[in-house]
């Protein structure tokens, strides 16, 4: 069983390599919102399961670029070193701004939901530039900040639709 874990991580790990799936990984928080919005927590999940596994949707790339080898090294490195208090803490950002996310639309707050992703999103491209290196966290930008530019246009766009629908 542990040998076709380690065959399934390794080649999920390859896939991964495909920065096609850091471009549609930031695009999850849209389904994510609207399911939050609609308070639906089959739809929460499996926009979670969907986002876990979207790593391996693609193949693995021939030749990966050198900034995707370099980052990932990084985030392999750090995701299998030791677990300090500190590390532990900064683990817990991704699923309290998933947490806060779904609250904030639960309630129907846009503000804070674009405080929870712009947060989020924010903390992951800081992030990747001290665990990796320059080029790795390079490797990483243009996905990070187009997926906030995308998601930022669609809640805005969606609230002052919603406010300008409501006000008479």
């Amino acid at each position: 069983m542990m040998e076709w874990l380690n065959e399934l991580g390794s080649w999920a790990w390859a896939r991964h390599h495909n920065e096609l799936s850091w471009y549609i990984r930031p695009l999850f928080l849209l389904p994510f919102a609207y399911f939050s919005y609609r308070r639906s927590p089959t739809g929460i999940v499996l926009t979670l399961v969907a986002l876990a596994t979207s790593m391996a949707w693609f193949p693995a790339p021939e030749h990966p670029s050198q900034g995707a080898i370099e980052f990932l090294a990084a985030e392999r490195e750090y995701l299998l070193g030791t677990w300090t208090p500190a590390k532990l803490a900064v683990g817990l950002v991704v699923p309290l701004t998933f947490g806060g996310l779904a609250v904030a639309l639960w309630r129907r707050s846009f503000t804070w939901a674009l405080v929870a992703i712009n947060g989020g999103i924010l903390f992951k491209i800081v992030w990747s530039f001290v665990v990796g290196d320059t080029s790795g966290g390079v490797a990483l930008l243009p996905s990070a900040l187009g997926g906030l530019v995308a998601v930022n246009a669609v809640l805005w766009f969606v609230a002052r639709r919603r406010r300008t629908a409501v006000q008479p």
